[in-house]
């Protein structure tokens, strides 16, 4: 199963809630609220959201985790090698095609 993606501000309540789990909703609401200025709608949807993705479960109130900090981190990890390696590609095609451009251009004389 492929790790779901996560987002940055959902990063950041997933980090909340690896340390707090299990935990009320009504409790973790409290603590994003300290925590990252975030009202009660917020972290409920942030919630629902991830609960939709199966990176969290919420029953009878009580949120869990049902992914690894370990396994988000290695698929951040995963992304951003996969976007550096492409920028470097696309990096090396533009340079190729510039250096091509720049032979075909007679040299200047005066």
């Amino acid at each position: 199963m492929e790790t779901p993606k996560v987002f940055e501000s959902e990063y950041r309540f997933l980090l909340i809630l690896w340390q707090e789990e299990p935990i009320n909703s009504t409790t973790l609401a409290k603590i994003c609220k300290e925590e990252l200025g975030w009202s009660r709608t917020t972290t409920y949807t942030v919630i629902k959201r991830l609960r939709d993705r199966g990176v969290v479960q919420s029953e009878n109130a009580t949120v869990t985790t049902l992914v690894s900090k370990e396994t988000v981190q290695t698929a951040q990890m995963d992304e951003l090698m996969e976007k550096t390696i492409l920028a470097m590609r696309s990096w090396s095609r533009f340079l190729s095609s510039s250096r091509a451009r720049y032979r075909t251009v007679p040299p200047c004389t005066r």
